[in-house]
């Protein structure tokens, strides 16, 4: 079984099979999960496959700035995808959208918009901290 069949069987947000061949799975909403992998483990992300269930560009960042290797969706957004190509990394079974929608349905996802209004060809680490005021406020509410 792949990891993009285990994420889909199994109902999980996020699938990592590591470099050394361990699979780790997580059912979190949003970037969340990977925010936390990054930010706490940072080295089990280096050159590991990856299949999340969608990919905006806030998690293209930090799949990028966590050297995986491949990453497996069936959603990316144009922006993820550019950002992914730029750095190198195989981006399989997706339908490419021009941008993730919010939960609500009522727009685009705000971490997609805070990442495009920073700007995408900006240097990564520098998004980071976009991305952790997000998390931080998106965790107080």
């Amino acid at each position: 079984m792949t990891i993009a069949q285990l994420r889909d069987s199994a109902a999980y947000s996020l699938v990592v099979a590591t470099a050394s061949g361990q699979i780790l799975t997580f059912k979190g909403r949003g970037v969340s999960d990977l925010y936390d992998l990054y930010t706490t483990r940072p080295s089990v992300l280096a050159q590991a496959d990856v299949a999340d269930k969608v990919v905006g560009a806030g998690a293209a960042v930090l799949l990028a700035l966590g050297r995986v290797r491949s990453v497996d969706a069936p959603v990316i957004s144009s922006d993820a995808l550019a950002i992914l190509r730029r750095e190198a990394i195989r981006v399989t079974g997706f339908e490419e959208v021009p941008a993730i929608i919010n939960r609500t349905a009522t727009g685009r996802c705000p971490l997609e918009t805070l990442i495009a209004s920073t700007g995408i060809n900006s240097d990564l680490p520098h998004l980071l901290p976009v991305i952790t005021r997000f998390v931080e406020s998106m965790r107080r509410k």
